[in-house]
């Protein structure tokens, strides 16, 4: 069963009462603003400074230990001068003999075990005060899992079209420019893992490629959208009686890539992975085909008087 019993004095003495639920008040059990000392047996108890499940909360697990996140004055709860052992779960956090950073002190290191204050740091029952050291800033080093990406979709997308008819009997030059030139875009985004432990406005680079060095900062949108300009060689003539088709394509494709972030901190080194995503309209290219007129149609152009010129079929 789960409970806790709490003491009017301190060493477990002195008046008593065991609970196996909820208390909102204990002013109305007569017990109110006089517990110097409790157990826990099971799973862990919140106590509060005020009635009504109000005020500043303390954990007590089994065996009435505190778990501490923050810079914490214990000058004025049942913990103060009365700390004997410490685990580190996380940082580094620095011990004071008085409450408001004051008297003696010693370091906490991560991972730290010390059962016994007294044999190994002469402070027993002397801790009144506590606070965890600012962490220096992660170094992160990122690298992309090229051997475990995944094609999510590809396909061509038509950007322009040109046509032009030569129904002479003589090769015709094309009435448009030899090149032309398009915009592509890269669109490019980072998702970290849902249990990252990396804080927003942290920053680091993803060297994609060569000419791509893709930032990345925690907290903004993490997406980047590149523009560049591309030119393309168009067939510069027609032969005698055929039509010309050019197809002007981008080719469009979605990509995800692991991405193993290394994360050095104080001395400690762990790893994490996120995952890089592209769309990538970059790769352009020209199809083009020929197809010789017909003769019916060459007979209908001589007799309605048409002058055979070269068609673009569309302004350029």
């Amino acid at each position: 069963m789960n409970r806790i019993t709490v003491y009017e004095h301190a060493n477990f003495e002195g008046l008593s009462r065991e609970f196996t639920c909820d208390v909102p008040d204990l002013h109305e059990l007569d017990f109110g603003d006089c517990i110097s000392s409790l157990k826990v047996v099971g799973q862990p108890w919140i106590a509060y400074t005020d009635p009504k499940y109000e005020g500043q909360p303390h954990a007590f697990e089994e065996g009435a230990c505190k778990v501490v996140t923050e810079e914490t004055n214990l000058a004025y709860g049942y913990f103060n001068d009365r700390v004997a052992s410490h685990v580190v779960q996380r940082g580094v956090w620095l011990l004071y003999q008085h409450p408001g950073r004051g008297g003696w002190h010693c370091l906490a290191w991560p991972g730290e075990r010390l059962p016994d204050y007294k044999l190994e740091l002469n402070f027993q029952s002397r801790l009144s005060h506590l606070r965890p050291l600012r962490p220096g800033r992660p170094q992160v080093s990122a690298r992309l899992l090229w051997k475990e990406k995944r094609v999510e979709d590809e396909r061509e997308v038509l950007v322009d079209e040109v046509e032009g008819v030569n129904e002479t009997e003589s090769e015709q030059v094309l009435a448009a420019s030899s090149s032309r030139e398009y915009g592509t875009t890269l669109w490019q985004s980072f998702h970290f893992s849902n249990a990252t432990s990396l804080k927003a406005g942290l920053s680091f680079t993803l060297a994609v490629e060569a000419s791509n060095i893709f930032t990345v900062q925690k907290g903004h949108s993490e997406s980047s959208t590149r523009r560049e300009r591309v030119e393309v060689q168009l067939p510069a003539k027609i032969p005698p009686r055929t039509a010309l088709s050019i197809q002007v394509l981008r080719k469009e494709v979605t990509l995800s890539v692991p991405v193993l972030l290394t994360i050095t901190q104080n001395e400690t080194v762990r790893t994490e992975m996120g995952e890089y995503r592209s769309v990538s309209g970059t790769n352009i290219s020209a199809r083009y085909s020929l197809k010789p007129l017909s003769a019916a149609g060459k007979e209908q152009a001589a007799a309605e008087g048409t002058e055979l010129v070269p068609d673009t079929g569309m302004e350029l």
